[in-house]
């Protein structure tokens, strides 16, 4: 099995690289003067220089890291990663611990780590582009006792994190709707006025519709379906064919095509509706809750470019709203 902490180099600071130009001028001046006590001061300085070497070094070992991603990440919003660092030393506690994670964010302070104990905190950071990235390893530095050294250690992670689109603050084009909106119920199980059926909550199920009567009175956790209304649909229509030889320009607008797209699916699996992504190489069918989300998000987070089509998307449900992205639209407007 391999290593999964390797050791890094010390490397000097600023302030040792001033510490040991000054013993050089010490070293120089006790040797041409001969005076015993600047041979003393001399010694000192040379034992502080070992002290920091071998304690910065002791410092960062026997360490053990473990961190744990949250469950959704978007591009270009900060997160926080839980992590846990503990200490497996008998002798001596650790101070002034430096840990940050490759390519995110700002390194945190950790002060103080006991002999065999362990802390527990959340790092923020933040990634720019929607997809999967690979956290490869974490990296633990100290510059204690004196700063005159910072001596690290790399712990393999190997975290895969899925990183979802961007989402803006509000859809900036408005779905088309649809000519049957609000005509009625349809007996599809969703947000409505009428009671379509009664039966056992499932894992994925909104609480807000738990019939707590029934509930009580059965012991089982009951929850209600409604019939939805026409229109409490929409359909995302995200055409991603733009070829493999495309300008440069038509990335970040394809990638602001595809934030636009998360952004109205989150709203509007919000709000109730069931929401369809349709793409050139995917069809998610229309279906709403948390579970949805996540589908229409991981879909849309992975979502690549593919050869041009004259075909058009359509919706499945001709009756739904629906909301077209493509950049030829763009370009036409």
């Amino acid at each position: 099995m391999p290593r999964r902490v390797t050791p890094e180099g010390i490397r000097i600071t600023k302030v040792g690289l001033w510490y040991v130009l000054l013993t050089v001028v010490v070293a120089v001046a006790a040797t041409n003067t001969g005076n015993n006590a600047l041979y003393m001061v001399l010694a000192s300085m040379l034992a502080a220089l070992v002290v920091s070497g071998v304690a910065s070094r002791h410092n960062v070992r026997s360490l053990e890291l473990t961190v744990e991603p949250p469950a959704e990440v978007f591009a270009n919003r900060p997160f926080r990663m839980a992590f846990r660092l503990a200490s497996r030393g008998w002798l001596v506690p650790r101070w002034f611990l430096l840990f940050r994670l490759e390519d995110t964010g700002r390194p945190l302070l950790v002060p103080y780590l006991g002999r065999r104990a362990e802390s527990r905190g959340e790092l923020e950071a933040i990634l720019p582009r929607r997809g999967r990235h690979r956290l490869g390893a974490g990296h633990v530095s100290s510059l204690f006792p004196f700063g005159f050294f910072r001596k690290g250690s790399r712990h393999r992670l190997d975290l895969e994190i899925l990183v979802f689109p961007e989402i803006f603050p509000a859809a900036a084009r408005r779905a088309e709707p649809s000519a049957h909106v609000g005509r009625g119920p349809s007996r599809r199980a969703l947000w409505g006025h009428d009671l379509h059926a009664l039966r056992g909550f499932r894992p994925g199920d909104d609480p807000r519709g738990i019939h707590w009567k029934q509930t009580a009175r059965t012991g089982e956790i009951i929850f209600m379906e409604r019939a939805s209304e026409r229109g409490r649909r929409l359909s995302i229509l995200l055409d991603n064919g733009i070829g493999r030889r495309r300008e440069p320009a038509d990335d970040p607008r394809f990638e602001g095509l595809v934030s636009e797209a998360a952004t109205a699916a989150v709203d509007y699996l919000a709000r109730g509706f069931e929401v369809e992504l349709v793409t050139r190489d995917r069809r998610l069918g229309f279906a709403g809750g948390p579970r949805q989300r996540h589908a229409v998000l991981e879909a849309l987070a992975l979502v690549e470019p593919v050869p041009r089509a004259a075909r058009p998307l359509t919706s499945s449900d001709p009756q739904a709203a629906r909301l077209r992205l493509s950049l030829d639209r763009e370009a036409a407007a």
